[in-house]
This record gives C-alpha cells, structure tokens and sequence, in this order.
C-alpha cells in the first residue's frame, strides 16, 4: 500500500507529513518487526491515531474545536499501564497508588505537554507486546526515545492540527 498525502510516515532520516520533512526521534532500539516490551523500539507498521492528551497548565488544547480525535487534559493521576501482568496492560488510567508498573503521563519534563497515542498493541493489548507508542515532544534532536516517535513541540503542533481523520502513522526501517 502506498501511503497517502495524508499519512504521516517515519522512516531512517526523519518523517514526512502534508508535502513537509520533519526531523523527528525514534526508539534507542530501532525499528523492529517484533517489539516486545523494553525494547526501546520503534514498532514498523501502519497505525492509527486514536486519542492524545496535553497539559492544560502548560498549553492550550492542540486544536480548536473538534479535531479529528479527542484530546483531553492531563491531570496528576493519569497514568498508562506498562506492565504486562497488570489486566489493563497498555491503557490509560485514573489511579493512585496503582499497584503494577506504569508511566507517569503528567510529567516534570515536557514530553508529554501534548502526546497522541497510536492503536498499536490497542485496545486489545498482548501481553509483552509493547505498551504506550506515543507520538510526543522530543528531547530534543535525534535524542532517542523508549520506543516512541517524537517531534519539536512547534513540530508536533503543526502535524496535529493538519491531522485527517483517514491518516495514518507509517513507521518504515
């Protein structure tokens, strides 16, 4: 299948989106076609976005109005399940003191001031599989991810708010 003007697709030197080349980070481990949990790598397929969040301390929503998934705020207790033995592995929670391992999605860092999330391993998660394939802020160039895809904020602003609903993420090695 070759991709569409409106897909966003990711390859070795960067990404491409809407007649634009983006500089953009990938997983410490790579591009695999068998991720597994910790890797650190960037999963190669064709995904949807499905959903995101932001910090509405930190920034406004990414677009006005109704977008082409929903964006909600992030609050101190939104977390995503990491862990495969947890029975809501790879989703998002409202919890304290949540008793398997998890990432934080309100954090210190700005990572994910603004963060959508892929169908990847979603919403029927397996087990081991990999959890939690954002597309996010960077750290900042070629500074690799844990198996994300990540852009400069201005960047990831910018694709967002240009998102179609038909679009996908292409991840190629």
């Amino acid at each position: 299948m070759i991709p569409s003007a409106c897909d966003l697709v990711v390859g070795r030197w960067g990404a491409r989106f809407s007649g634009r080349r983006f500089p953009c980070s990938i997983g410490r481990g790579g591009f695999t076609t068998d991720k597994t949990e910790g890797d650190g790598a960037t999963p190669v397929g064709r995904f949807r976005l499905v959903g995101g969040g932001y910090r509405a301390d930190r920034r406004a929503r990414p677009f006005a109005g109704r977008g082409p998934f929903n964006m909600r705020k992030i609050g101190p207790r939104d977390i995503w399940s990491d862990d495969p033995t947890d029975p809501d592995y790879n989703h998002g929670l409202f919890a304290h003191g949540h008793p398997y391992s998890h990432e934080r999605l309100r954090r210190a860092n700005r990572l994910y001031d603004v963060f959508v999330m892929t169908d990847y391993n979603w919403p029927e998660a397996v087990p081991g599989k990999g959890s939690a394939i954002f597309v996010h802020v960077w750290r900042g160039p070629r500074v690799q991810t844990a198996g994300c895809v990540a852009f400069r904020a201005d960047h990831l602003d910018w694709i967002i708010q240009r998102w179609q609903p038909q679009g996908r993420l292409i991840v190629q090695s």
